[in-house]
């Protein structure tokens, strides 16, 4: 649902010039110190990024689902650390409010999200409690005007940066399941809140996690999300599929990204008196990770427009986010065997890029959580 074509084209043209000509000549400095310099967020506010899908009414562009995969394509082309800062305020960190928040809560967080004033997070996975999220343990005990919030959550992307974060607890401790998870707002400075050490990760350098530890966390009953019990497991499924298919675009980025990396290697490196590119060999790693692109951005885009008119996505976002990912790890690993023992060498994007995406098929619901939601959908439809 492409509302405005002219206009969509100027956003996704100056993203397309900002992402080649200031964020990637940034990649190497962001993956050596593991930081996005303070001048590249500056400029991420003023192109709006931070509020791509937050309503106009808060300040936000209000993107169509369509609309938002298509300029995730663009800012998937570099480093995944750029993409996690301001995906979270677009995505998981502000769509509960945005879907089932109350409209003082709306009112309260929705503008300095989209400004990229406050940077949001989600904190639904626990130790003990990932893709099983029903069986969360982390606790709101109500009193009075407050509820108190016990519990520890775990691999909380921008956790370090973020300014509120999106909290699945257990509010009704007899219930058993989804029906006993509620949502709330808790503020960074809360007393109770900490936060673990940063994790040090495979990749994604520059794209921060960390625990999220509540003490006898007191917070205002006010901030439980659309004001009431019992309701927190529906909003954060509402939220997952909506990021399912974000992510399912941001694999396509990446994946064309390197597939263009790979080709350009792969014309200029010479071997036995001609460019490699010569090789057929090489041009089927190249054709597959073509045809394989092309059926993913097919996809994506078809699933965005179903969920743009209304329709129920959830097998069509899980489709995506699994064919995606899996597709983006496949020409991850092609792009290394087409750069060779260079491929292997950090001086090269190919080894970067090849250790950033592998968290794709882990996190937004792993590959095998995929599998088992288009399953479990088509049986139930069966069955009617």
């Amino acid at each position: 649902m492409i509302r405005d074509e002219q206009t969509l084209r100027l956003l996704t043209d100056s993203l397309r010039r900002f992402v080649r000509e200031v964020l990637v000549p940034a990649e190497q400095a962001v993956a050596d110190s593991d930081e996005i310099a303070p001048a590249i967020v500056a400029q991420m506010r003023e192109l709006g990024l931070f509020g791509l899908s937050i309503p106009e009414q808060y300040g936000g562009l209000a993107l169509t689902m369509e609309e938002e995969v298509m300029v995730a394509f663009e800012i998937a082309w570099t480093s995944p650390a750029f993409r996690s800062l301001i995906g979270t305020n677009n995505g998981i960190g502000a769509q509960g409010i945005v879907i089932d928040g109350t409209e003082a809560q709306k009112a309260a967080y929705l503008p300095r999200l989209a400004s990229g004033d406050i940077i949001g997070a989600f904190a639904l996975t626990e130790p003990d409690a990932g893709s099983d999220a029903a069986s969360l343990r982390t606790t709101a005990v109500r009193d009075g005007a407050y509820y108190v919030i016990n519990g520890t959550k775990r691999f909380i992307t921008n956790a370090p940066e973020a300014s509120i974060f999106t909290v699945m607890a257990r509010t009704d401790p007899e219930g058993q399941g989804a029906g006993a998870i509620s949502a709330f707002i808790v503020e960074r400075g809360t007393h109770g809140l900490s936060l673990g050490p940063t994790d040090k990760k495979m990749g994604q350098r520059g794209a921060h996690t960390c625990d999220v530890i509540f003490e006898n966390c007191r917070v205002p009953a006010a901030n439980l999300i659309g004001g009431v019990e019992g309701v927190g497991f529906k909003t954060a499924m509402k939220v997952l599929d909506k990021g399912r298919l974000h992510i399912a675009a941001v694999c396509v980025g990446a994946a064309e990204r390197m597939l263009d990396d790979a080709l350009r290697y792969a014309l200029e490196r010479r071997q036995f008196g001609q460019p490699i590119a010569e090789f057929q060999l090489v041009q089927a790693m190249l054709a597959d990770s073509k045809a394989e692109l092309y059926a993913a951005r097919c996809m994506v885009l078809d699933a965005a427009r179903r969920r743009d008119n209304g329709q129920d996505v959830s097998t069509e976002a899980s489709c995506c986010k699994l064919f995606a990912s899996e597709m983006c790890g496949r020409v991850a690993d092609r792009a290394v065997q087409i750069h060779g023992g260079a491929g292997y060498i950090a001086d090269y994007a190919a080894e970067r890029f090849y250790r950033d995406v592998r968290l794709f098929r882990i996190y937004e619901g792993t590959s095998q959580i995929q599998q088992l939601v288009i399953a479990r959908n088509m049986i139930r439809a069966a069955r009617g």
